[in-house]
């Protein structure tokens, strides 16, 4: 069908600008923070709670847990969600989810917004990040408001 695929060139151009998009952010961060938001558009924490919740388009259950449903389905590899909020500011948080490699090299933990460098990445990620800048602020909105541990 005509018109049904991305062209390669279309392909290649939003894949650079992905890239260079990613660099430019992880070029912000200022130490263990990356204080600008990524968006003009400030994050929406209910859209933020639904994209953390929702095992397809984040898989942050997979390995954390925290005050969410379903107890028994959440993770245990990485640190409790509980309390992030008064542990962390949302620089240090936005940070994390574009590439936590920027503090621990060797972390398990993927980076969501940020795509060279990468090792195994599925067809259907590559060359794309994993969350959108506007899903990046609205889960780092969501995740500041966890503040009871």
């Amino acid at each position: 069908m005509p018109g049904s695929r991305r062209s390669p060139t279309r392909f290649s151009v939003d894949a650079l600008a992905v890239v260079l998009a990613g660099c430019v952010v992880c070029a912000a961060a200022d130490g263990d923070a990356i204080d600008a938001a990524l968006t003009a558009q400030p994050g929406d924490p209910a859209r933020g709670r639904q994209i953390v919740e929702n095992r397809q388009v984040s898989a942050c259950l997979l390995c954390h847990s925290g005050p969410f449903p379903e107890p028994h389905l959440q993770g245990t590899i990485g640190p409790s969600l509980d309390g992030v909020g008064a542990r962390l500011s949302a620089g240090q948080i936005r940070l994390r989810l574009v590439d936590a490699r920027k503090l621990n090299p060797d972390t398990v933990m993927p980076p969501y917004y940020v795509v060279e460098g990468l090792n195994r990445t599925g067809r259907q990620w590559q060359g794309r990040p994993a969350l959108n800048a506007q899903q990046i602020e609205d889960v780092v909105a969501f995740l500041v408001t966890l503040r009871t541990p």
